[in-house]
């Protein structure tokens, strides 16, 4: 398959990529239109995951009384209600067998195949994946597939101009409790507040400190 003719140019990826920061005020007033966050709603379904699997759910929070419940579990990060939108990335608690034949019947449908031409493959992701770890182990690998989704996320929000903010700083356990993940056995691992900078975000100005490509890129 040939790459597509508009692909960004690298000067327009990187120019966005230096574009975004960890967006610390968000302009409340500001909304995101529901094309762009239709897009990106998009985006984190068409997110990688360890053998497709997508061991996890994205709960999108626009509820301003959910979210106002939210700040105190966010050590009173005020993003968490000032953005558009408020993303948490969750995995699940108790992935299993049937989370994988739940994929195997989806990749049958969507490609046209019989389930039966998919044993192989199931007996890798049981072996490896379901049978190799004990609950602990999958939790911590569900989690893994939450960050490779919020990164895809955070770059797609920077190439459509859309600020985010990727945060750990909040308690896990109240915002299950909050969002009442438990009953639909999930867990939150991190949360993203989406949106566009304040004007008064001193943030959005500071020059972006990373270390040098040469310090941090090893060719072997």
């Amino acid at each position: 398959m040939s790459s597509p003719a508009n692909t960004i140019t690298t000067a327009s990826l990187l120019e966005r990529l230096n574009w975004r920061y960890a967006t610390k005020q968000f302009d409340p007033e500001r909304k995101i239109s529901p094309e762009d966050w239709s897009a990106l709603e998009e985006a984190l379904v068409l997110s990688p995951s360890s053998g497709g699997l997508q061991p996890g759910k994205f709960i999108v929070v626009t509820d301003p009384a959910i979210r106002e419940k939210l700040v105190p579990a966010s050590y009173g990060q005020a993003q968490v209600k000032d953005a558009s939108h408020l993303v948490v990335f969750t995995a699940k608690t108790n992935f299993g067998e049937a989370d994988v034949d739940a994929h195997l019947e989806r990749i049958a449908e969507v490609r046209g195949v019989p389930l039966e031409s998919l044993a192989q493959f199931r007996g890798m992701l049981l072996g490896g994946i379901v049978n190799a770890m004990d609950a602990p182990a999958r939790q911590a690998w569900a989690a893994r597939q939450a960050y490779i989704a919020l990164g895809n996320l955070l770059t797609s929000a920077a190439l459509l101009g859309i600020d985010a903010c990727p945060m750990e700083g909040f308690a896990p356990d109240q915002y299950d409790s909050i969002l009442g993940l438990k009953d639909k056995g999930l867990t939150s691992v991190v949360i993203c507040p989406i949106g566009y900078r304040a004007e008064t975000d001193a943030y959005a100005g500071l020059a972006k400190v990373r270390f040098a490509k040469e310090d941090s890129v090893i060719h072997v």
